[in-house]
């Protein structure tokens, strides 16, 4: 039983667990990077709620959440393949990195959402070229 109290804590983030996990099961890596990307603008737009209500423990988990989701993109960068590409997006998401963990020191949310419509540039790109 101490699962379900564990789950009614926070209704809605069980549920985006259960549903990212759906979603994640037969996703090939171009659609992973898809919904890393939806993940990690989520993360940074909710770190600008958090910030600005003075959520700092919500702020925390997203900014960690965020930096994470960096990491693990840089990471899987290619860039024998992907070239000059690579090599750009893996300047961008340092730059990220960097302006997250700044804006993670203060209570202003206008940082995060900068890095997240930014990222949402890059993950609309990524999405047009996959449905091209």
């Amino acid at each position: 039983m101490a699962y379900a109290s564990v789950l009614s804590r926070d209704p809605a983030q069980t549920y985006r667990q259960i549903d990212l996990a759906g979603r994640t099961a037969n996703a090939d890596g171009p659609a992973l990077v898809q919904l890393l990307y939806e993940e990690l603008c989520q993360a940074l737009r909710v770190a600008a709620w958090a910030a600005e209500n003075k959520k700092f423990a919500v702020k925390s988990e997203r900014v960690t959440r965020a930096t994470a989701i960096l990491f693990a993109l840089e990471a899987n960068l290619d860039f024998e393949r992907g070239g000059q590409v690579s090599a750009t997006l893996a300047r961008v998401y340092a730059g990220a990195r960097k302006q997250v963990i700044e804006a993670s020191l203060g209570h202003d949310g206008a940082p995060f959402r900068q890095v997240a419509e930014t990222l949402a540039e890059i993950a609309e790109a990524w999405r047009m070229a996959r449905a091209a």
